[in-house]
């Protein structure tokens, strides 16, 4: 698809200084949040791991850490799906500049995976513990599958993923490009490399207790449902084109000899 590259009619210079920097702001907390979150689930480097006693402890049980804890996967899950859904972004862009929406999107997805990490109750007791060569091994592992779901997101437009692309283009007075439909890299083996990533990271790692088992099973889940929500929003976007993509290609994990063509238009 072409880009639109048309200038367009442009607020003063304040209202577009202030958007670009809530868009800069939005994606600078999210990098933190994003590698607290990471460093967090696989228990290096901070004090503090998905085993330790939060921050907002509530001591509420084995029951009730349950229940808290499904119930940070269970918004991080509906935030995540219904802010991305077209009916909620029109809804919002009534009541703030369209280049500021996805900007508000990653505003509010920090809070609420910050917030599922200071909440986060320990059910510490081990599932698996990898010591020594096999340890060191995992954590390659799960540094390379880190690196994978963030490379994926340059993979098509990680600017624009996070609001900084939309709010860049409104400062300078254009008007936003179309979206592209992307199958290059890692896409031609994989619908959603970023996901791939990301269930990876969530279980290849060295010690798994049962409150890291309850992490990965939650969020996988999401992922699993939430792709799926997704999916349907890309073909009414692209059409037949993605049905063709989806038939052609895994989700989210590769096939021997199944791949497709690179394709960014």
């Amino acid at each position: 698809m072409a880009e639109a590259t048309e200038t367009i009619g442009t607020p003063s210079l304040a209202g577009r200084v202030v958007i670009l920097a809530y868009a800069a702001l939005a994606y600078l907390a999210f990098l933190a949040v994003f590698v607290t979150f990471i460093l967090w689930s696989v228990g290096v480097l901070l004090p503090r791991t998905v085993d330790s006693t939060p921050l907002l402890s509530m001591a509420p049980g084995t029951t009730g850490a349950l229940a808290i804890d499904v119930a940070l996967i269970a918004l991080f899950g509906l935030q995540h799906s219904g802010m991305a859904r077209r009916t909620f972004k029109a809804r919002l862009t009534r009541v703030l500049p369209p280049p500021a929406e996805r900007a508000t999107f990653v505003w509010v997805s920090n809070a609420v995976l910050a917030l599922l990490v200071l909440a986060w109750q320990p059910l510490p007791t081990l599932v698996w513990q990898a010591d020594g060569a096999i340890r060191t091994l995992l954590l390659g592992l799960n540094a390379g599958a880190w690196l994978l779901a963030i490379a994926a997101t340059y993979m098509v437009n990680h600017f624009d993923l996070f609001g900084l692309e939309q709010a860049w283009t409104h400062f300078r007075g254009r008007a936003q490009s179309s979206p592209r439909f992307v199958t290059r890299f890692a896409y031609r083996f994989v619908r959603h490399p970023l996901m791939t990533g990301i269930v990876l990271g969530l279980w290849i790692v060295p010690t798994m207790s049962w409150g890291h088992l309850l992490l990965s099973v939650g969020l996988t889940g999401y992922i699993l449902v939430g792709t799926r929500i997704e999916e349907r929003d890309l073909v009414r976007l692209f059409g037949e084109r993605y049905r063709q993509y989806r038939r052609q290609v895994p989700m989210m994990f590769p096939r021997p000899g199944v791949s497709v063509d690179a394709a960014d238009d």
